[in-house]
């Protein structure tokens, strides 16, 4: 198993432009304010960065905040001396959005290196324009024999442990950032909302933990400004800034954008919570998630809009992003011997079944934003993911996911592979019939990486419903051990052109690899 150059070779990924990426280490104040500044002189200003989200073979989908009102344009051209460029006019951005913006990018080359810049204009005299952010992404491909990397990960300033500008911030994106991916996959918890900062921690071995923080982060997010100032809190992370302009992402959600172990329908009995209704909670996040990361089916009409989706990357790849948030049913003890809703909902499930079945790419890497066969419970009898315990037959919402698992394996469909985050450790199972109580099904690998910035916790119990075997387990003994304490983990999938074989590593920060699996292509089940 060879890994590929931490270091990106020259002309692979150019050096960035613009004072936002100058340092990964600018000097932070403890506490920030994050409104914007609504100055009567200057030009607009992008200090908060720029990203680039969902990007194909043709598309992506460009973001940037202002400081101010101001109308978004983007240029792009094939080097950075941007000659014969091309510009896109983007919308005019204001408060209706937090004074965020996308653009959208069609039309592009297969399989090159595109770089664009974001000028912010005076929306009453456009020749009044702030100093131009850069970035930088390749688009995927489309020959087969050009091969596809990533990395995936989640959770993010969870637990307590937020930006602690004494170690550097997160410097895990920036040793991301250098291993030069071709995307990065967030498999959710990308805010803590429902968790606060305070300004310092003690740890157990007497060190002390300090967070920049916000006054958004010294409370539970309940409005709509208060879940916006969470999602800016990350972007103070220059680390993760100069990520975002090399790096383009695809984003999904799970339950800590909104609050731990949500549900549709949910009532809060949590005291901290003046808004006690989980739906009106959860709609002001998404409205926020929307404006703050370049997600093609979010921009889309309010009747359209929705997280699950299919990535194409090239002739290798495609991506399923599901929902596992939004349409499921109630939490609970998982013994429902009939579950039409479970954890996708009936329409998620169909979606999926039916984007397999047409999907010809020679992997079909499952996102999900909670692990199918670890037991993740929620209070003294509830369950909040998949498996609840009960190693026999498919009950609850383990038959939407026995239902899944026998389509794919009636309908032939090769190369499933499944990744996620949320339980903040990382592994590797391998779930095969022969061990399980559910026996209809093909053996499949799922590959567990998290978190880039949250307490870590100990492993969870197998439940033995669809037979996994813990091939491989890194985690702490104890719960919520700190970043200082403890290396923050994510995953690489390196799709190799020639071959077509898929290597998953598990890696810690640090550049440890710590596990290392190649799946062959074209099998039904390995």
């Amino acid at each position: 198993m060879s890994n590929r150059p931490s270091v990106p070779a020259p002309g692979r990924r150019t050096v960035l432009r613009g004072s936002l990426l100058a340092s990964a280490a600018v000097t932070v104040p403890v506490a920030v304010t994050a409104a914007p500044a609504f100055a009567l002189s200057g030009r607009p200003s992008a200090s908060w960065g720029v990203q680039v989200g969902d990007v194909t073979a043709s598309s992506a989908l460009v973001w940037v905040r202002s400081d101010r009102p101001a109308r978004m344009v983007v240029e792009t051209s094939a080097t950075e001396s941007f000659r014969r460029a091309r510009t896109w006019h983007g919308p005019l951005i204001g408060a209706r959005t937090d004074f965020t913006g996308t653009t959208p990018l069609y039309g592009l080359p297969a399989g090159e290196q595109v770089h664009y810049r974001v000028t912010l204009a005076d929306p009453h005299d456009p020749r009044r324009t702030g100093k131009p952010v850069y970035g930088t992404f390749r688009t995927a491909p489309a020959r087969r024999r050009d091969g596809v990397r990533f990395l995936w990960s989640g959770d993010i300033a969870g637990q307590g442990w937020g930006i602690n500008p004494d170690i550097g911030g997160y410097r895990v994106y920036d040793e991301m950032r250098r291993l030069d991916p071709d995307f990065f996959l967030c498999s959710g918890d990308n805010i803590y909302a429902d968790g606060v900062l305070e300004p310092s921690v003690t740890l157990p071995d007497g060190r002390v933990w300090r967070n920049i923080t916000t006054v958004e982060k010294s409370k539970v997010a309940e409005t709509l400004d208060e879940y916006r100032g969470n999602f800016r809190y990350n972007l103070l992370d220059d680390n993760l800034r100069a990520f975002n302009a090399q790096v383009p992402s695809v984003i999904q959600w799970d339950d800590h954008e909104v609050r731990n172990n949500w549900y549709p329908g949910q009532i809060l009995d949590d005291v901290r919570y003046t808004e006690k209704n989980v739906d009106l909670l959860a709609a002001r996040s998404m409205r926020a998630f929307r404006e703050y990361f370049p997600v093609p089916t979010l921009q889309a009409s309010p009747a359209e809009r929705r997280m699950h989706r299919v990535v194409r990357h090239g002739p290798l790849l495609d991506l399923f992003v599901l929902d596992m948030r939004s349409f499921r049913n109630a939490n609970s003890p998982g013994r429902q011997p009939d579950d039409t809703i479970g954890i996708l909902g009936a329409e998620q499930l169909s979606w999926l079944k039916r984007e397999l079945s047409r999907s010809r790419a020679v992997w079909k890497v499952i996102a999900a934003d909670m692990p199918l066969g670890l037991v993740v419970p929620d209070g003294a009898t509830d369950f909040e993911a998949v498996a609840q315990g009960d190693p026999g037959a498919p009950l609850g919402r383990e038959l939407q996911i026995a239902e899944l698992l026998r389509h794919i394996k009636h309908r032939g469909i090769t190369g499933t592979v499944w990744l996620t985050a949320d339980v903040h450790y990382t592994s590797a199972q391998h779930y095969a019939p022969e061990r399980a109580a559910f026996k209809d099904f093909a053996p499949f690998w799922e590959f567990v990486s998290g978190p880039l910035a949250a307490g870590s916790f100990p492993a969870n119990a197998l439940d033995g419903t669809f037979g996994p075997d813990r091939v491989f387990v890194r985690a702490p003994d104890r719960e919520n051990v700190s970043p200082m304490e403890q290396p923050q983990f994510f995953g690489e999938v390196d799709i190799d052109g020639e071959s077509g074989e898929l290597t998953v590593r598990l890696r810690a920060q640090g550049g440890t690899v710590l596990f290392g699996k190649v799946l062959q292509p074209g099998r039904t089940g390995q």
